[in-house]
Parts: structure tokens; sequence; C-alpha cells
């Protein structure tokens, strides 16, 4: 499995990321380790958590898995999103991050987190205070490196600006919603990341499954799917969607690929995007991921991809 760095650091990780975001809700203990093992069989080293996925088991879960390998993966968790009631258990201040940080720790098992995302961006707290006291936590050596997940181009550059000019740990890389038929965030936040050697690190890259396949227009979605349970997901499936859907499978279908190489293929090509996150309930999902993660378009396979997605269709 190739390695890449992320951003303009010296941090390397699998081009082919697991997204933990099924571990202690969809799926057990036990089936989560299987996955896991799946990705180290594979070579899949980058492991993408949060401390809200599973109530915190997705961050036990995990750091259980990779117990007697630790020191050869790369953690990602991410704090922010709410995880309980009350206003101490959200949000990006000093009070609150540095007390989800000691809590992931424990449940991680781990003395140090490789890769801490702002889950999402907090407009009570000044990116000064966040940056500080992810700097300390740096300095600490509880945290490697730090990172934001579904900022806009603005609050990315407002960011590195603020790193630069106080001379605090900045963002390496962003976390973002990027795929074939979701390809919004290339207005600004990847010329953002761009133009500040900041990674790009797409999650839901199969846009909840539309683009594996398993889903047909004017079709129920099959039982126990995320699109046949949540409102939002379900909003994805429209006749616009479908059409590039529709057109993908036939270009892939002329090229000899699958639906899934040219999905998670078209963004590994991308020069600003390091790994592509992909989440799995089963050991066969990651190999199927992992193949896919390999798979080198050409320049021609690039271009009709383009021509059928681009966000102006």
């Amino acid at each position: 499995m190739e390695l890449r760095t992320v951003g303009s650091s010296g941090l390397q990780v699998s081009v082919l990321g697991l997204g933990c975001n099924n571990f202690g809700s969809r799926i057990d203990e036990g089936a989560s380790a299987a996955v896991v093992q799946a990705c180290l069989d594979a070579g899949v080293i980058f492991f993408d958590t949060s401390d809200s996925y599973g109530a915190g088991k997705s961050e036990e879960f995990l750091g259980r898995a990779v117990k007697g390998v630790r020191d050869d993966v790369v953690i990602a968790t991410k704090f922010s999103s709410p995880t309980g009631e009350g206003p101490y258990r959200a949000g990006a201040s000093r009070k609150y991050l540095v007390a989800a940080c000691e809590r992931s720790l424990r449940r991680l098992g781990s003395d140090f987190i490789d890769l801490y995302y702002q889950h999402w961006p907090d407009p009570k707290t000044p990116v000064e205070e966040t940056l500080g006291a992810l700097d300390d936590l740096v300095r600490a050596g509880k945290v490697r490196y730090v990172a934001s997940s579904n900022f806009a181009g603005w609050q990315i550059a407002r960011a590195e600006h603020v790193a630069r000019e106080r001379r605090t740990t900045h963002f390496i890389a962003s976390q973002s919603h990027w795929s074939l038929v979701e390809r919004g965030i290339e207005a600004e936040v990847v010329p953002a990341c761009a133009a500040y050697g900041v990674g790009v690190i797409p999650y839901f890259p199969l846009a909840s499954g539309l683009l594996t396949g398993k889903y047909r227009r004017h079709e129920p979605p099959p039982e126990g799917t995320r699109l046949a349970t949540s409102e939002r997901f379900a909003s994805l499936a429209t006749d616009q969607v479908f059409d590039k859907v529709e057109a993908l499978e036939r270009l892939a279908k002329e090229h000899g690929r699958s639906l899934l190489d040219i999905s998670i293929g078209w963004l590994s090509a991308q020069r600003v995007v390091p790994s592509v996150l992909v989440g799995a309930t089963r050991p066969a999902q990651v190999a199927a991921n992992a193949a896919a993660a390999q798979v080198v378009l050409s320049s021609e396979e690039l271009a009709a991809i383009d021509d059928v997605t681009s966000p102006a269709r």
C-alpha cells in the first residue's frame, strides 16, 4: 500500500484510510477487530475515529485492536462534536478540548494521538484559543499533529494565518465531504488547502453507498443500509445524482473498471489528497477498497470522469 505525506508535514499515511464511525454503532467489538486486522493485512495503517463515534466505543475498540502494533499505525481522532449534555461536552474551548484529549487517550489506551482534528468549527471560540491549546498538547507530547474537519475555505486560511502570526502548531490536513457526486469543496476548500500546504482527506467518498452500485433509481434501498434508515442520506438519492452514477457506471464498464475503482481512484489521483477514508463493516469490504485505492487511472479516464461529474453539470 502506497504511503503519502500529509500536507507539508512529515506524517505518512496509507493512501486508503479506515473510517471507524461504524465501530460501536453498526458493528460490535469482535467485528471491529476483524476489520482492523483486514486493514493491517492489506497495508492500511491509517485509522480515523472520533470521541463521538459509538458514544466513545469506537476509540475503545480501535485502541484494543491495534494494541500490539500501536507504533506502526497512525490514529486520528477528533474533538468538538457533542458527547453529552451541557456547555463543556462540546466545542473547541481550551477547557473542553484539553479534557476531551485526556478522555480520548484513555479510551484509545495510548500515550499520544497521531492526528487530532477539530471535528467542526466552533463559532463561540476564537481560533487563537483553540490553536494555543492544541499547541500546548503538542508540546506536552500528547498530540503529534493537528487538523481541521468540515471547515470552509476562509476558516482554513484564517487558521493558517493565526498559526503563522502566533507561531503555534498549524493544521496539516482538512477532512471534508468529497465524492464524485458531491464536489462542492472544490470551489474554495481545495484551493485554500493547496495554497497553504494542507492535505485534503475525503470522507464519504462513496456517497453513503451510492457509488458502490447497490442502489438503483426508483427502487427501495436494501434493508439496513444508510439510505434506508436516514433521511439525510436518503436526500442524496435524487434523479440528478443517479444521472451521474449511471454515467459513471457506463464509463467504468467501457474502461474495464468497477464503480468502486473510479470512485476511490479518482480521489486518490488528486494532488492534495494523501488518503481517502472509507468505512467498512466486513473484511471483504476492506479488501475491495484497498484494491480500488491502488488503481492508477489514465489521464483519459480522469478527463472522462470530470466530464460527467463536473459540479457545473
